[in-house]
Parts: structure tokens; sequence; C-alpha cells
């Protein structure tokens, strides 16, 4: 009688001391309360920095010094996508920073006796005019090519509209649910939003009846059982992607023809921009934004939901039904908050071409 082999398993080739490190390092953002997102993003640039290590013998964080890393920075600045163009320095900047936060924790976890990257110089920034703002007769260009008497031009139509009332991210609008709006109150509720902060965020008249259409009209036409209350639905029924979505809103933009291109944080950077020349101070922007910092918070410590929506009614071109916003004065301009915030848009816009 013959006997039977069973064939054996593939063995897995061990991990690199790099590899362990960096699991351990993604370990301790978790405990302390990272979002999924952040870790993951931290997790792509230390890969990336593994693999070319390893492709040069380096191995083991003690392996890396300065002069490793800054090879790694002229590598960045030569490297050439398919379509033949650098990384931009905003990227590269961002492909550095999560190595300097990795190897400062490991110094100080006391893996490594000496930081190689404590002194190493990132990329200047400059400060570029945003390429992609729209102005407010764009947008409605933009919104009306929908056809709304079909469920996904409706959906889109009214994605767009939100985005463009409320300025919340790409993920924040992906995670709504049904029992997020509240239209009496003419509020809607970013759950864990970035850095796992909840808020309120106002959005406008106008938004509110698209959603409730929508809701009305398309949504049971999309949904599927058993329905987790996600407001925003695919052709299948499922949440989106952020790539579905992504591309979804690209495609509503470039059928436009515009000569501007943009997904879904156009309409984000549009929103800020459009009420700031409004009268809307810039803080205000900030915290509906969600990019409200300590020093912010402690002079706007007791901002109710209601100013903000009184703010937004104001001074935001498309937040009513049947008029134009109000007439405000020339708003009082800080130009180094302005500065601020406009800077942080256009880093999370490099981030989500990522």
């Amino acid at each position: 009688m013959s006997r039977v082999v069973t064939p054996r398993k593939q063995r897995m080739p061990p991990a690199s001391p790099l590899e362990i490190m960096m699991r351990e390092y993604l370990r301790a953002l978790a405990v302390q309360n990272y979002s999924e997102h952040t870790i993951s993003n931290r997790e792509f640039h230390l890969v990336s920095f593994i693999r070319w290590c390893q492709e040069r013998g380096v191995a083991d964080p003690v392996e890396v010094t300065r002069p490793i890393l800054e090879r790694y920075q002229r590598y960045l600045f030569l490297y050439r996508k398919k379509s033949g163009e650098p990384m931009s320095f905003r990227t590269q900047h961002s492909r550095l920073v999560p190595l300097r936060m990795w190897f400062r924790w490991m110094t100080r976890r006391n893996h490594l006796l000496h930081n190689p990257a404590s002194e190493l110089e990132l990329p200047r920034l400059g400060q570029p005019l945003p390429k992609n703002i729209l102005s407010a007769q764009e947008v409605e260009q933009i919104l009306q090519l929908c056809n709304i008497d079909d469920p996904i031009g409706l959906r889109d139509r009214t994605v767009m509209e939100v985005l463009y009332s409320t300025g919340i991210r790409r993920m924040e609008v992906i995670a709504l649910k049904l029992y997020d709006l509240s239209f009496d109150r003419g509020v809607l509720l970013v759950r864990q939003g970035k850095g796992k902060k909840d808020r309120y965020v106002p959005i406008g008249e106008r938004a509110i009846a698209w959603v409730q259409k929508y809701i009305a009209e398309a949504r049971p036409r999309l949904a599927i059982e058993p329905d987790d209350m996600t407001v925003f639905l695919t052709a299948q029924g499922e949440p989106f992607s952020r790539d579905h979505l992504t591309g979804i809103v690209k495609a509503r933009i470039d059928a436009a023809k515009l000569g501007k291109t943009g997904a879904c944080h156009i309409f984000r950077h549009t929103m800020a921009t459009l009420m700031h020349e409004n009268g809307a101070d810039i803080r205000f922007i900030q915290e509906i934004l969600g990019h409200v910092k300590l020093e912010t918070t402690q002079i706007y410590t007791h901002v109710s939901i209601r100013t903000l929506q009184q703010v937004h009614a104001a001074t935001h071109p498309g937040a009513m039904l049947g008029h134009s916003p109000e007439e405000t004065a020339a708003p009082s301009v800080d130009p180094a908050a302005a500065e601020e915030l406009f800077q942080a848009l256009a880093e999370e816009a490099e981030e989500d071409r990522e």
C-alpha cells in the first residue's frame, strides 16, 4: 500500500528586524487610539522604506544611518511616476515624516541608542495657490448635469450637494448614517472624524432638501437587506469605498468640461474659500471643517452650533433655498490663520491623491 505524502506547507520567510519593529510600532499606535486610516497610511510609507532597504541589504534598524536616510531621500527626489513626472515635494515630505516619527519612537523605547533621523532635513514646502477652486457658478454647472430622474443621478447630485454644503471629508460622507442626520436642527453628526473626534456640522436648507428627496426616492431602490443605515449606497447596495466615490465625483466634474480637475476634496476647499470671501471668520470655518487646534479651541471653547449655522447661512453661496446669502461686512482677516487653514486643505488634497 502506497504511502500518502502530505505536501508540506511552504514556510514564510522570517520577518526582518525592520519589519518586526514596524509591527510593534503600529501596535503601539493602535493602543494609543490612532485611527485605522492613520495607522494604514504610516504602514504604507514604512513598508515602502523597508522594501527599499531590503533591496540594499539593510534589514536591521541599527544598520540605518543618517547617510542611508539621505540616500532614500535622494531616491524619492529622483523617482519618476509612470507618467514621467517626479513626486511633488509635498509627497516626498509626507513619506519622510513617518520615518522620523518611527525612528524617534524606537529611540525613546531604547531600541536604538541614537536617532539617525533626528537631523534629517525635510523638503521645504512652498505656498502654491490652489489650482482648482470652483466658483459658485461652476459648482452649479456640475450639479445641474446630474439626471435626477435616475436614482444614480439623484444620488450623485445629493452626494455633491452634501460635500459642497458641509465641507466634510470623503471618508466622513462615506461613513454617514441615516441617524446622523438631524433635518429639524439643520446639522449632521460626523462620528469619529479625523483625530477620532465627533463634531456637529451645519448643513444648508438646499442640501437638506436634496437629501430628503434622495432618501424618499432613490435610496429605497438601492438599499438591500440587512440595511446598515448607511446614507449613500452604490448600485450594488453597499457603502462606497474611497476610490469608488472619488471616481464618481471626478467623472461628474470632468463631464462639466470646466478645464478643472478634482474630486471630493475640491468641494471642501471651494466651500472654505467661498465662505471666507463672503465674510466668514476663518476660525469659524476651521471649526466647521474640523481643523480646530488647541489654541483656537481655547478662544472658541463655547462656540455653539447655532452660531456656526448662522455664519454658514450668511456666507455659503449654496446654503439657502431660493435666495442668495445675505450681504456681510468685509471679513476681519487674520493672514496667519487663513494661511494655516488653506495650507491644511492643500495637505489634505495631497493625502487624497496618494
